[in-house]
């Protein structure tokens, strides 16, 4: 990786969201991924004397963007989000599309446009820092609701992490870890690996930590519908081993709504 490792927070918001600031020691510039609440950035701004200069919207959910206003007010710092969120989204400076190229100091990222939970989600992609910041689209052990797409749009966007590197580190907008861990071990039982997962959930909640980030290595040998693709799967939600890996997908997706 050229340059120095960012340095990164991870905070719960709200109930369940997860925070996260991402800070260039190159430059100090930081970044929040999304404002689901102002109070705890702020804290965390604070504890660590970092500054922040950016926020970086996955969504226009209210659950993502409701402390936009006050932290913009107390930093200044600038609002970037996706072009297709629009007015839904407060006091934004700059909108990006897919190709698009943010920078967080001489930290860069690309945009990916990745539907399905909304419509407008993106992705940020550190290629250099091997992390990905997926918001609502791929959880620790899952994967977001769909809202307004066919269940195959969300699908598309997850295979886009598939090719990502094991170590990419995965950040994402939410900690549903124990939830995920315990569908993950419905639908695919004989998976050890999910068995040692589900038993590091657990560990990490009696500890007071979350599971955020993960790494795509775990993520391809443990997350049900990254998985999709994989035999056992099918079988799990009543589909021959030979159909295609977005119909097991858009069954794991339904089981997962009634679990």
């Amino acid at each position: 990786m050229a340059g120095q490792t960012p340095e990164i927070r991870t905070f719960l918001c709200r109930s369940d969201n997860i925070g996260v600031l991402i800070r260039d020691p190159a430059t100090g510039a930081c970044a929040a991924i999304d404002v689901p609440e102002a109070a705890p950035v702020l804290r965390v701004l604070a504890e660590t004397g970092w500054r922040l200069t950016d926020i970086l919207v996955t969504h226009r959910h209210g659950d993502h963007v409701e402390g936009i206003p006050e932290v913009k007010r107390a930093t200044g710092a600038r609002v970037t989000a996706p072009a297709k969120a629009g007015a839904a989204v407060p006091e934004v400076d700059a909108a990006v599309s897919e190709g698009d190229t943010v920078r967080v100091g001489d930290l860069a990222a690309q945009v990916w446009e990745t539907p399905g939970h909304c419509a407008d989600h993106v992705t940020y992609w550190f290629r250099e820092a091997g992390i990905v910041f997926s918001g609502d689209t791929l959880f620790t052990l899952g994967c977001g609701r769909v809202m307004e797409s066919p269940p195959e749009t969300l699908w598309r966007s997850l295979e886009r992490f598939l090719p990502l590197p094991d170590a990419t580190q995965v950040f994402s907008g939410h900690d549903y870890v124990l939830a995920n861990a315990r569908f993950a071990a419905a639908a695919d039982p004989t998976n050890e690996n999910v068995k040692r997962r589900a038993a590091e959930a657990d560990r990490a909640k009696s500890e007071g930590r979350f599971l955020v980030p993960s790494t795509m290595g775990e993520e391809r040998a443990t997350n049900p519908f990254l998985r999709s693709g994989a035999p056992s799967l099918a079988q799990a939600v009543g589909l021959s081993e030979a159909v295609d890996p977005a119909s097991v997908f858009v069954a794991l997706r339904d089981w997962k709504n009634r679990f």
